[in-house]
Parts: C-alpha cells; sequence; structure tokens
C-alpha cells in the first residue's frame, strides 16, 4: 500500500434522490482526506439518480457505481456494496446527506492514532428553512455519545455511546464487517448494526466534531417521517427491541439503561401521542405491548421516567 492508496470505502445508497446527491457528492470531492473511493449504489430509482452516479464516476475515478434495477432496500444496497470493499476502513453516507469537510480526515486520523475498531462523531439534523436546508444544533442525546472525546473505550465504560444509532456517522475497520451485515427488507435497519458494532469492537472512539448534516427533506420522504404508518413502525420498534438485545447479549447493563432512558424520553412520547389518534387499532396495540416489554426489563426500573412521562405510559 502507497501513500496515495485509498484507506476508507464510502458507501453511498440512494434511491430517488437526484435533487439531493449532487451535494452528497460534492461534500466527498471537498474532503480534506482525499484517500477515499467511493461506491454509489443507485437503488431501484426511477428519477436522474443513475445519471448523477453515473456522470460523478466519469468525471472521478474513486466513484463506482453499482446498479440495482428494481429497488431492494437500504440495507441490501449498503450489504452488495459491502461486498466490494478492498480498503483497511469503511464508512456510509447517505446519498441525501453531506459530510462536513474535515469529517474523513478526523474521523481516519482518530483511528490511525488509537488503533481502535470505530469510531462515531456528532450529527446535526438538516431542515428546509424556505430558502435552503440550515444545520441544526447537535441534539442532547448526540453530545452525549460524542462528548468528550474519547479513545479507546467500550459499550460498558461509554454506555451513552448507544445513542448514537445511525450508520453514516461512524467509521470502522473493514474487518469488523467479515460476518455482520444490515437487515434487509426493513425499515431502521441501521439501529442493531450499530449496537453490534459498539459490543464487537474490541475498542472504540468517539469525537465531538460534527461529521455529517443530516437531511430533513421538506416533503415528508424521510423514513423517520413515516412513523404513523403502520408498517413502519412495526420494523421502528422491532429496531429499538433488538439493539436492546444486543446490549443485553453483551451484558451492557448500563448501556440497556441508558437507551431506555433515551426510549422513554425521545421515542415512547411521540408514539403515544399517535397512537391516541390513530384509526387503526393496531397501532395502539403495538405500542402497548411495547411499553408492556419495556416495563418487564430488570433495567426500566434504573431508567427513573420523570413524572410526565410515567402517566403517559400508564395511557
Amino acid at each position: 500500500m502507497t501513500a496515495s492508496d485509498p484507506i476508507v470505502t464510502m458507501i453511498v445508497p440512494g434511491r430517488d434522490v437526484a435533487a439531493f446527491a449532487p451535494a452528497a457528492l460534492d461534500s466527498l470531492r471537498a474532503q480534506t482526506e482525499s484517500r477515499w473511493r467511493a461506491v454509489l449504489v443507485d437503488d431501484g430509482s426511477i428519477d436522474e439518480t443513475g445519471r448523477v452516479f453515473a456522470r460523478a464516476a466519469r468525471e472521478d475515478p474513486r466513484f463506482s457505481v453499482l446498479t440495482h434495477e428494481a429497488s431492494r432496500g437500504l440495507g441490501a444496497a449498503r450489504n452488495a456494496a459491502l461486498e466490494l470493499v478492498d480498503t483497511p476502513l469503511v464508512g456510509f453516507l447517505d446519498g441525501d446527506d453531506e459530510l462536513t469537510p474535515h469529517a474523513l480526515e478526523r474521523l481516519t486520523g482518530t483511528l490511525a492514532e488509537t488503533g481502535s475498531d470505530l469510531v462515531a462523531g456528532a450529527y446535526v439534523r438538516t431542515r428546509f428553512d424556505g430558502e435552503r436546508y440550515a444545520p441544526g444544533r447537535v441534539q442532547p442525546w448526540v453530545a452525549a455519545a460524542t462528548a468528550p472525546e474519547r479513545h479507546a473505550t467500550s459499550i460498558h465504560a461509554h454506555p451513552a455511546a448507544s445513542a448514537n444509532i445511525v450508520a453514516w456517522s461512524k467509521i470502522s475497520r473493514t474487518a469488523l464487517w467479515a460476518d455482520l451485515r444490515f437487515p434487509e427488507n426493513v425499515a431502521y435497519e441501521d439501529q442493531v448494526v450499530a449496537q453490534q458494532l459498539y459490543t464487537r469492537a474490541t475498542a472504540f472512539d468517539v469525537i465531538p466534531d460534527v461529521v455529517v448534516h443530516w437531511r430533513l427533506r421538506a416533503d415528508g420522504t424521510s423514513i423517520t417521517q413515516g412513523r404513523t404508518r403502520l408498517p413502519v413502525l412495526r420494523d421502528y420498534l422491532a429496531a429499538l427491541r433488538g439493539g436492546i438485545r444486543v446490549l443485553q447479549d453483551a451484558g451492557a447493563t448500563a448501556a440497556v439503561t441508558a437507551r431506555l432512558e433515551l426510549i422513554l424520553a425521545m421515542d415512547l412520547p411521540p408514539l403515544i401521542d399517535i397512537a391516541r389518534t390513530h384509526p387503526d387499532p393496531e397501532y395502539a396495540e403495538a405500542v402497548e405491548r411495547f411499553v408492556a416489554e419495556l416495563r418487564a426489563l430488570p433495567e426500566f426500573a434504573d431508567a427513573s421516567p420523570d413524572p410526565a412521562l410515567a402517566a403517559a405510559l400508564a395511557w
């Protein structure tokens, strides 16, 4: 390996993201660390996404394109690209998001310094303000997961890291993916995988730098904006259950408690609000079953929901 060889492969899946993909690809081109390659996965797009990706590959040999004629979903798109990775490190960027300019330099540089298996950075949402997508602030749970900077830590020593459950705020050693892949044909496919990365890593790092601008689409088509739909809710709850189970299996009791606290504070209240007025009774039943499961967990008593939420859980 020479000094100019790529050190990290970025996997960039997208379906019908032609409006946003140019900005995502520009954010890669703008990286202060230039030793990257990117696999662009056109997952059955019916808009101009495929042409945007193909043009990028023609203009810059660091880009290559993998095309799915019909959509196979985000998990399958990432998994297909993982088979092509031949660099020591791998990361992910969704085709409608953007890296900050120093993201790869900070993430890969930290791993080079520490020798850890994984590094996770902070991220912010960007929302349309009527004229442009503007970045917001680092949310408290993201800050708790990534600040202050920690090197060569573990999920037992830093249980709050379990709140950072997205695929695209991290760079990991490719070897960590030898027998690890994303669930397919479901939404929220990265939540369980994130916990598996934390529990499988011999050591991981966290940095407080914002490395990704995560786009919340103005048209409401982002996955996280679809929780009123019963199939999406079921995938969402399955992901939450699966993440907790991974932490339990690893004996990471403090991390289970940390996840419960966040689920009780952030995930459940809006779901309960939706369930109260949802026209399909199965929605409320699914939420009720999930609440009962959380109450039955040994760690529930330590999670200490606040009085307002405790009252909501009793609905």
